[in-house]
């Protein structure tokens, strides 16, 4: 007999069934181009293809295949290669990190001894991302392909064009995918540039072994995760990308651990209560005593958890602490004006200070969001017990009171009698007898909880609902009868863990997990139609009527004022010789007496 409960076992048994059937095979091709040879070499590509191979290999792929450096005709063979480990695989994942170059709105990988004197020399030289895409097809999941290849190119600054109107794009072009859940992720959005950063790794790189390895973290909101730390990073100079789309269901890179089995997640065992007791207090002390009583099971991990935390908050302060001390030590030595080696040694120790106490506050973030999440499956857990808990005893405690009123009203023989006393005592799985009105509340809930519905769960299954389980009918694949809230409905619908419903935001919002938040802009931007931020064109300045009047007024004022005098046009010539006549003068013959003029060509100049 196991020690274990009816209810204990139910659960175990619930459980069972929501874990996966089988074990996904996952692989990953990582390739870092840094060393070209016609061009300056990348810094940053190789450094960022290994740590991103780090990440798939802790986050349990079963095959992670990096290569560095390589020519065309490897970049081919690995491609050619992974293509036949993909098809027998869940999820495939394709990372580059290099040279990219588009071409007529074809985008292409540039292998390390590519030349790309001229346009055409792309053909031939460098590899098609649609070849990338074409070898993650086969897998049956998830197809995914990151491209942190969006940096400046050099080879299209040099590269001579055959056709004139031939258009080479500024970083990468859109693109769209043709197979059903693929994504093509890139580091900077289409026709813009990416950076390679400061540090060893590319803020595109960084942020993404940060995100995508969360348990559970659905790739979209680690994307917009992604997006969101890489603009912070850059000043909001890059912003990465995604195209293609993906289903109703959450699809995470790592799946979450599946809860813990069944007896400690009761809400009425001594574990759960000890557990809530050591939370509130919140120390290593109470975790310490808390994991010596109960070393292993459910409680016990979420308590190694909480202690991780308790642990990085820990490391963090006393990270703190000393690149407090080492910025004085410098301050220190600079104001007594110490021997420059001395100085730089306390500048070097201050910035080691300084990042080891970044890396703590990171990893705190870390520990805290692991224990949050956790701490959330728990409730889930036990809520979940408890609700089982509850239906199972009020389907018990009705069958136990129709068996009895059957007794009372008809007397039987004493076999008869016996099969209906077995029938009183036995549990059935049946669903507890509930109102049709308590039905559709609970239905409501669940769609509200997968996002389907937005009003309230009023137990009022009136239009609104009516549409909200034609929508889960939709992205579910369901064909439930949406004129009534059934128990089938209610069971498909808890049985979704994430979101099913997309949730659909206005113009000037974006989704923002379960919520739509507004766009806020910078200075000079506004949102266009598309949902982006988009620089505001200055406008050239119009001529007002307000403007054009005083201009008016000048005219008016120009055309009433008397002409001055000009110019007749007329020479005055002599025994000197001719000159024009001055203005506002004119020529006359000159008179020898009052009345007699001189004809014998002589001239004379009259002026007024």
């Amino acid at each position: 007999m196991s020690r274990f409960g009816p209810f204990a076992l139910l659960i175990f048994a619930v459980l069972l069934a929501c874990g996966p059937a089988h074990a996904e095979k996952r692989v990953a091709l990582v390739i870092g181009n840094s060393a070209y040879k016609s061009v300056p070499r990348l810094t940053n590509p190789v450094n960022d293809a290994t740590l991103v191979g780090g990440m798939f290999k802790k986050a349990g792929f079963d095959d992670v295949d990096v290569r560095l450096d390589l020519n065309a005709a490897d970049m081919r063979r690995s491609l050619r290669e992974f293509a036949g480990r993909t098809r027998d695989a869940q999820v495939a994942v394709i990372y580059y990190a290099g040279h990219g170059i588009e071409l007529d709105g074809t985008n292409y990988l540039i292998p390390t001894d590519a030349a790309l004197e001229t346009d055409g020399d792309v053909l031939d030289e460098t590899v098609a991302l649609d070849r990338a895409l074409f070898a993650v097809e086969p897998a049956k999941q998830l197809r995914l392909v990151i491209l942190d290849a969006c940096r400046d190119n050099p080879f299209a600054k040099t590269m001579k064009r055959t056709v004139a109107s031939r258009a080479i794009g500024r970083g990468l072009a859109k693109v769209e995918a043709t197979s059903p859940n693929t994504m093509i992720a890139f580091a900077a959005k289409a026709g813009s540039t990416a950076s390679d950063g400061d540090s060893k790794n590319s803020p595109f790189a960084a942020a993404l072994v940060e995100r995508l390895p969360t348990p559970g973290l659905d790739l979209r909101k680690a994307f917009g995760f992604v997006r969101d730390d890489v603009l912070k990073n850059t000043g909001y100079k890059q912003e990465p990308y995604v195209y293609g789309s993906l289903g109703g269901d959450d699809v995470p890179l790592v799946t979450a651990k599946p809860v813990a089995t069944g007896p400690q997640a009761s809400p009425d065992s001594e574990i759960r209560r000890d557990y809530e007791l050591a939370l509130q207090l919140g120390t290593r002390e109470g975790w310490t005593a808390f994991l010596n009583r109960f070393p292993n099971g459910f409680y016990t991990d979420l308590a190694k958890g909480q202690l991780n935390k308790i642990a990085a908050e820990e490391t963090r302060t006393a990270a703190a602490d000393k690149a407090r001390q080492a910025e004085e030590e410098k301050a220190r030595l600079a104001a007594d004006r110490a021997k420059k080696a001395e100085q730089d040694k306390a500048a070097a120790a201050a910035k080691a200070a300084e990042d080891a106490r970044l890396a703590a506050e990171k990893a705190k973030q870390v520990e805290e969001a692991k224990a949050a999440a956790a701490e959330q499956r728990r409730k889930d857990a036990e809520a979940a017990a408890a609700k089982v808990l509850a239906d199972k005893q009020a389907a018990e405690k009705a069958l136990a009171d129709k068996a009895a009123a059957e007794l009372a009203a008809k007397p039987a023989n004493e076999k008869a009698q016996g099969e209906q006393k077995v029938a009183a005592v036995t549990p059935t799985q049946s669903a507890p007898s509930l109102s049709p009105q308590e039905t559709a509340k609970l239905v409501q809930s669940e769609l509200r909880r997968v996002g389907c519905l937005t009003g309230a769960a009023d137990g009022e299954w009136n239009a609104s609902a009516q549409r909200s389980l034609t929508l889960f009918n939709k992205h579910a694949g369901t064909k439930f009868d949406t004129k009534l809230a059934s128990f089938d409905a209610l069971d498909a619908i808890k049985g979704k863990q994430g979101r099913v419903c997309p949730l659909v935001c206005d113009r000037g919002y974006r989704a923002d997990g379960d919520a739509c938040v507004k766009i806020a802009c910078r200075a000079g931007y506004r949102v266009n139609d598309d949902n982006e931020c988009e620089k505001v064109q200055d406008k050239k300045p119009v001529a007002t009527r307000e403007d054009a009047k005083p201009r008016d007024d000048e005219r008016k004022k120009v055309e009433a004022a008397p002409a001055k005098p000009s110019a007749s046009g007329q020479m005055l010539c002599n025994a000197a010789g001719c000159r024009p006549v001055k203005p506002g003068c004119r020529i006359v013959a000159p008179k020898i007496g009052p009345h007699v003029t001189n004809m014998a060509g002589a001239q004379e100049e009259v002026c007024n």
